[in-house]
Parts: C-alpha cells; structure tokens; sequence
C-alpha cells in the first residue's frame, strides 16, 4: 500500500467517509493496472498490458491486426482496440474453454 503523509483516519475524516470504506477502496485499487483513464496507450503500454513485446506488438500493429495512430512522434493504441484483439484471439484460438 503506498506511503501517505496523512494518517488515513486523518484522510477519511477530512473526506467524510468510513476509514473502513476508504481502505476497502485502497485495497481494490492495484498500482500494476496503470492509469485505467487512458484511451490511447504506447506501444509499450499496451505490450505490457498483453503479456507481449513490444516488437511482437509492433508486428501486429504493422499487419492491421491491432490499429494505431499517429500522433505527434508516438504511436498510440486505442485500449479497445487491445481488448477486442484479446477477444477476437480468445475466440479464434479456443482458450476460452476448458481442456
């Protein structure tokens, strides 16, 4: 759990809220999913959240399996465009079921 200058009974009672709801929330909250606003990611930010390179990633991206664009000098990947190539990989290939 990360470091707090205020105590977190200080923090819920400045929020006007449950310490016990406040640390709930803290615990869901997983530093590892990054910022979930995002809607464009980097190449390496969204290779990251599939478990993949970033060539393997710039491979598809070249292929049109994953779309990209262009903006300013980095290459942006929408976060659908990752979760419906995960989807359409999931399906095609049968790791969705059971062995």
């Amino acid at each position: 759990m990360p470091q707090y200058t205020l105590p977190i009974s200080q923090i819920a009672e400045l929020l006007a809220v449950p310490e016990e709801d406040l640390r709930a929330l803290m615990a869901k909250r997983s530093p590892s999913q990054g910022d979930t606003t995002l809607v464009g990611l980097t190449v390496a930010e969204a290779a990251r959240r599939m478990g993949i390179g970033r060539t393997t990633l710039y491979k598809y991206v070249a292929s049109g399996e994953i779309p990209s664009a262009k903006v300013g000098r980095l290459r942006r990947v929408p976060v659908e465009a990752v979760n419906a190539f995960l989807q359409r990989r999931l399906s095609s290939d049968g790791f969705g079921t059971a062995a």
